[in-house]
């Protein structure tokens, strides 16, 4: 029921953008002296939700397949990060990833600020107020 209103979704969907990018960021993290480590991070919320590189919905080529949702976060792209390289071929920049982690933080505070705004607008709709 609840997973059919938009801002819930969103919610939702933000949130597990979030958790998603911030494994990559501490991966980056755990291999910043690995040699020949690329740096890694994934497209913006923006660019990723509703998008699914315009290849369509999947089939459902037997009647047990769940079908698509509407957003998935397994749409989100792996980029690799821009930016200098060590000696040894190591593209993470520890500074770097550090403010991606503070970003982060934010990010996951607004996805719950918009699910909490959410279920208290239901509340209210519905008569209860706390």
């Amino acid at each position: 029921m609840f997973e059919k209103i938009e801002m819930i979704r969103m919610a939702r969907s933000m949130g597990d953008h979030v958790a998603q990018r911030q494994a990559i960021v501490a991966r980056n993290i755990a291999n910043a002296d690995t040699p020949d480590y690329k740096a890694q991070d994934l497209e913006s919320f923006e660019d990723s939700y509703r998008s699914r590189d315009g290849l369509g919905p999947l089939r459902t080529t037997d009647p047990r397949h769940l079908a698509t949702p509407d957003w998935s976060p397994g749409a989100a792209r792996r980029l690799s990060a821009e930016g200098g390289v060590s000696p040894n071929g190591n593209s993470v920049s520890l500074e770097a990833e550090m403010l991606k982690a503070a970003e982060l933080k934010r990010g996951h505070d607004l996805s719950l600020g918009i699910y909490r705004s959410a279920l208290d607008l239901m509340r209210t709709s519905i008569g209860r107020r706390s």
